[in-house]
């Protein structure tokens, strides 16, 4: 099943289901327990992202040829770093170049975005999975001058900018992917492919991620895992390509579709 999140035209927040012909029913229910999908047609408005994530946890540095590209050593244990979950996008809004905090490195990052469907705490790889809801694209913008020199060490700051998380444009529940880490992944700048792999290069698969972030902790029902980026972002090409105002920036991931936001400057 492909979940959508949607307002519809009294601004009601609302999900459906989306069906192969385009169209879209409502769903009644709660998606993180028990819902049906009904026979009503759902009045799209506007498509909004699938998910607002209860938190964002996001993995640095998973993909061995990013690694390797970056000049970076193989990680012993998964990166880290966190987003505002205000920081998410929706599908054909604008990635917004910030000018407050003014970034002129602004880079894209196509990533598998996983949802958790309920409480998580302790997992195994063996039994990760059966914690997911569903999966998403996600693009982990990413502003690198303030990721690599103003941040206080830290990646955070330069991560987490609005809009700089965009989702979409569906939540594809697992039964349709029952191997998340074979699934081919791309970003498209402007109609050119910058980054064209595999989530097969993951250093720590999904399951990994899920038994090692929910080690100790809780992962709330609408946790978002960002899990990395292939090689082939802006800031390791030579000369670099970072995002400008009038670009747009295409997120394709094999069996989820296409996630398309354009890219203006803050106001």
């Amino acid at each position: 099943m492909r979940i959508i999140r949607y307002a519809d035209i009294q601004g009601t927040i609302r999900f459906a289901s989306q069906q192969s012909d385009g169209s879209a029913l409502e769903i009644d229910g709660d998606i993180y327990g028990k819902f049906s999908v009904s026979t009503r047609q759902a009045d799209v408005k506007k498509l909004l992202a699938p998910i607002q994530p209860t938190a964002f946890f996001c993995i640095g540095l998973n993909y061995k040829r990013h690694a390797e590209e970056g000049k970076n050593p193989i990680p012993q244990y998964p990166v880290l770093f966190m987003k505002n979950p205000a920081a998410v996008q929706n599908p054909g809004d604008p990635i917004v170049l910030p000018t407050k905090l003014k970034s002129t490195q602004v880079d894209y990052e196509c990533e598998l975005a996983v949802v958790i469907g309920k409480a998580c705490k302790n997992a195994t790889k063996e039994n990760a999975l059966e914690y997911v809801l569903g999966y998403t694209c996600g693009n982990d913008v990413s502003a690198r001058d303030w990721q690599k020199d103003f941040g206080g060490g830290q990646w955070c700051r330069g991560k987490t900018f609005d809009t700089f998380a965009p989702l979409g444009p569906a939540l594809v529940l697992k039964d349709e992917i029952p191997n998340p880490n074979a699934l081919k992944i791309k970003t498209i700048l402007n109609g050119q492919a910058m980054q064209d792999w595999t989530t097969e290069d993951m250093i720590f698969d999904v399951r990994t991620l899920i038994a090692f972030l929910s080690g100790s902790t809780t992962l709330l029902p609408g946790t978002v895992i960002m899990t990395g980026t292939p090689h082939g972002v802006g800031a390791a090409r030579k000369p670099p390509v970072f995002l400008k105002a009038g670009d747009t920036v295409t997120i394709e991931i094999e069996n989820i579709g296409q996630l398309t936001n354009p890219v203006i400057n803050e106001s």
